[in-house]
């Protein structure tokens, strides 16, 4: 852990990073680093519990939520999802990625919610995004970093269905759009708001008792500012602890509209790290829905189409899967993902390890940061 903290530390010493907190969980054993400060001014130092946006690592989250639905047996992986989002009961496919827009044939068969869990819908980004339909979609799948613009989940739904799918249901896999959708079905088929839902299957349970779509005014001192890198090397703020996330936005976003903290997401990990059962000893899911969430679902094929986001690994429900040792961080079977703010999170269950970096500098593109690889290369190490 010297290693980890020269390392992080020399990213606040270079201006990079304000501060950041990384956990390394082996069994029982937790080790933390936690280094600068909670914004670019050096205001208060950064700590343990500091809550920061974790982006598209509540994609994980979102998934084990609808798992939940699927175990209640209020719906099952085969069911098509139009009877809960009946705005997409009929979409319509471009007759090949690159045609036109209205160069379309209808959907050869249902969107289902295996569909979604494994992010291949037919909806979503991938590894071109000049695209006709990518570019369509870019006007409904907006900044998931700035959700206050998004409006409620019927008026997205009924945009989405506007944009013809780049794929047939379940032939590729594609970035992004699935999750939203997999948030808004929990939604739909629980009766009850995405918020409350989690709050009250996963949050309470475990103890994440600081991950949620806002941050309450008691809570403002340890939210985090956040950051772009200018062109110029500084850092460009981009939100303020009394700034986006002081209210729930209308859009709840199970790709990325989640707080956290390092020690919640712990808790999270250790769940499917236990297969389904929480520290307590209350089962929240069981060993068979854990293991489809860490299995890769994806063909070789649908892997190479996205090097961009994947770089030839698979993919899971709601999170990456490691299949080749291409880097020595790539342990197969290694489950998580990255947050576009700055934030990575993995459960490695061959070494029953978990890995988790938060940082508040946004990313500038798909491809992991040099400071989340590094972070990689010191837990590998």
């Amino acid at each position: 852990m010297s290693a980890l903290y020269d390392t992080l530390r020399r990213y606040v010493d270079d201006g990079e990073l304000p501060g950041a907190v990384a956990l390394v969980a082996r069994g029982v054993d937790v080790e933390e680093v936690v280094v600068g400060s909670v914004d670019a001014d050096g205001t208060a130092p950064m700590a343990r519990d500091s809550i920061f946006r974790i982006a598209s690592i509540t994609k994980p989250i979102t998934a084990a939520a609808l798992l939940m639905l699927v175990e209640d047996g209020v719906l099952a992986l085969d069911s098509p999802v139009a009877k809960w989002l009946p705005e997409l009961a009929g979409p319509s496919v471009v007759r090949t990625p690159d045609a036109a827009m209205d160069d379309v044939v209808p959907a050869a068969r249902p969107i289902t919610v295996e569909d979604l869990l494994s992010s291949r819908t037919g909806w979503g980004f991938p590894a071109d995004f000049t695209l006709p339909a990518v570019q369509s979609l870019f006007e409904v799948q907006k900044d998931g970093r700035r959700l206050q613009d998004w409006p409620d989940h019927g008026t997205w739904l009924g945009l989405l269905a506007r944009v013809p799918m780049l794929y047939q249901p379940g032939e590729a896999w594609l970035y992004g759009t699935s999750s939203d959708l997999q948030g808004i079905l929990v939604a739909r088929a629980s009766g009850r708001t995405f918020p409350e839902f989690l709050a009250e299957r996963l949050f309470e349970p475990l103890g994440m008792t600081d991950t949620a779509f806002e941050v309450p005014p008691a809570k403002r001192d340890r939210f985090t500012s956040a950051y772009a890198p200018a062109a110029d090397g500084t850092l460009q703020l981009t939100d303020r602890p009394d700034g986006e996330w002081t209210r729930t936005p209308r859009f709840h976003s199970g790709g990325g509209g989640l707080v956290s903290t390092a020690d919640d997401w712990l808790a999270f990990a250790r769940l499917l790290l236990n297969s389904g059962e929480s520290p307590s000893g209350r089962r929240l899911l069981t060993p068979t829905s854990v293991s489809r969430m860490t299995t890769n679902h994806l063909t070789a094929q649908q892997r190479d189409r996205v090097p961009l986001f994947l770089e030839g690994q698979g993919w899971g429900y709601g999170g990456q899967v490691d299949v080749t040792p291409s880097d020595p961080w790539n342990v197969p079977g290694r489950y998580g993902w990255v947050g576009g703010t700055g934030t990575t999170a993995h459960v490695i269950p061959p070494t029953g390890t978990v890995a988790i970096l938060l940082t508040q500098v946004a990313m500038e593109s798909p491809t992991p940061t040099r400071v989340m690889r590094d972070f990689w290369r010191c837990v590998a190490g």
